[in-house]
């Protein structure tokens, strides 16, 4: 599913779409590092044994999570920070905190949804470092605007969708991205943003809301169906 509910259902998802050397909003592709077409029997398996090796010491099993993770990581981190170059020191520091709290993990939810709980906080640890230092005068103006399904769209959709994106409050934003456009279940987003499962699908619903109001408000046309 992706960001764009203008002139199409929300049934498609994002599809990755290179601007100049980034990539924005763009999904998770699973490939061979990838264990999410594992069966779930084996991911949790995999899951406790690997969290269990980082506690221990092992930094194979750092290198491990990495290998699994830190491709989908990156593409979030992207997405919440706007650039690569923050995106890889954001990535950087998850797995710095990571290694320093791997005791406090108790294992109420799975490693990974921990990791990536670990990861959204520094993004927006990052932002609003960023902002109290004002290296943008503007929230998003260095940022590589959203890029539509359509490598074909008018530039002028792009700026409007970019501002109304931007105009989602954190809480819209974190649930919007890491459902439509990573792909996570709405129970994985309770756990990682430490909110109920409800609380996650009447957020999505109220983004949806929302940036059906701001996008087609211009236009007059569209609909974004809830899913």
């Amino acid at each position: 599913m992706g960001i764009m509910g203008l002139m199409a259902p929300w049934a498609n998802r994002i599809g990755p779409v290179l601007h100049q050397e980034e990539r924005r909003l763009e999904p998770f592709h699973p490939g061979a590092t990838d264990v999410g077409a594992a069966p779930a029997d084996t991911l949790r398996a995999e899951d406790k044994t690997l969290a269990a090796e980082c506690r221990s010491g092992d930094l194979r099993a750092y290198e491990r999570v990495y290998a699994m993770h830190g491709a989908r990581m990156k593409n979030l981190a992207r997405n919440l920070l706007g650039n690569p170059t923050d995106a890889e020191d954001a990535v950087q520091e998850t797995f710095i905190k990571l290694q320093r709290s791997i005791g406090t993990f108790r294992g109420r939810s799975s490693f990974a949804t921990w990791i990536f709980r670990i990861l959204v906080n520094t993004c927006y640890d990052a932002r609003r470092s960023r902002m109290r230092k004002k290296e943008f005068t503007v929230e998003g103006e260095n940022e590589v605007p959203p890029e539509p399904r359509s490598p074909g769209a008018h530039p002028s959709l792009r700026l409007a969708l970019e501002r109304a994106v931007a105009t989602l409050t954190r809480q819209q934003r974190n649930v919007f991205l890491l459902y439509e456009v990573e792909g996570f279940r709405h129970a994985e987003i309770a756990e990682m943003l430490a909110i109920s499962e409800t609380a996650s699908k009447n957020t999505l619903f109220q983004a949806k809301k929302n940036l059906r109001q701001l996008l087609d408000a211009p236009r007059g046309s569209g609909a974004l169906g809830a899913r």
